[in-house]
Order: structure tokens, then C-alpha cells, then sequence
């Protein structure tokens, strides 16, 4: 028979996991949002300011026209991977703590 006592242990660790797990979620999401803003809103309030030559162009026409777009499909890129990363760790540990349980009961 299973101890309760034992089982519920595993949860409070498993819940442990998924708040870290949820809080390392929220910094990447931070991190990309704050990217995201400056990218957006940073570039075109300073566009006067930003007048010098990028391949060729104006640095605030060449983000506006092309940078920004390719900054948008690397941070999703970036948080796929990230994310996709995560979940393989997180699968191994939870295979790891099931392990642990079996060859304990």
C-alpha cells in the first residue's frame, strides 16, 4: 500500500518544480517583452536621433522596414527553443523522480 504521507511529499516537490519552472517562464517572458518594447517604441522615439548609415540606409528606416520584423522572428525563435529546452529537463526529472518512487515502494 502506498504512504500517503510519501505521496504527498512527491507533490510538494513536484509543485516546487513547476513554481520555478513558472518563475524562470516569467523572467524569459520579461526579458523578451523589455526586447520587444525598445524594438518597437525605443527606435521610432529616437528615429531623429538615430541618423546614421546601416547597409546603406537610414538606422531607423532599415529597423523600421526590416530589423524589427527580423528581431520579432528571432525572439520567437529564441523562446521555442527555450521553452522546448525546459520541457525535455523538466520531462528527465520527472522520469528521474518516478524512478526514485518505484524503486522506493
Amino acid at each position: 500500500m502506498t504512504n500517503p504521507e510519501h505521496a504527498r511529499g512527491g507533490r510538494d516537490q513536484a509543485d516546487q518544480s513547476e513554481r520555478r519552472a513558472w518563475h524562470r517562464n516569467l523572467r524569459w517572458i520579461a526579458v523578451l517583452l523589455s526586447i520587444w518594447f525598445v524594438v518597437t517604441f525605443g527606435v521610432a522615439w529616437f528615429a531623429r536621433e538615430l541618423r546614421f548609415d546601416f547597409f546603406g540606409w537610414p538606422f531607423s528606416f532599415w529597423v523600421g522596414a526590416q530589423g524589427a520584423l527580423i528581431v520579432y522572428v528571432l525572439m520567437a525563435a529564441l523562446y521555442a527553443w527555450r521553452m522546448n529546452r525546459e520541457d525535455d529537463d523538466d520531462a528527465d526529472d520527472r522520469a528521474a523522480v518516478a524512478q526514485r518512487h518505484d524503486d522506493a515502494a
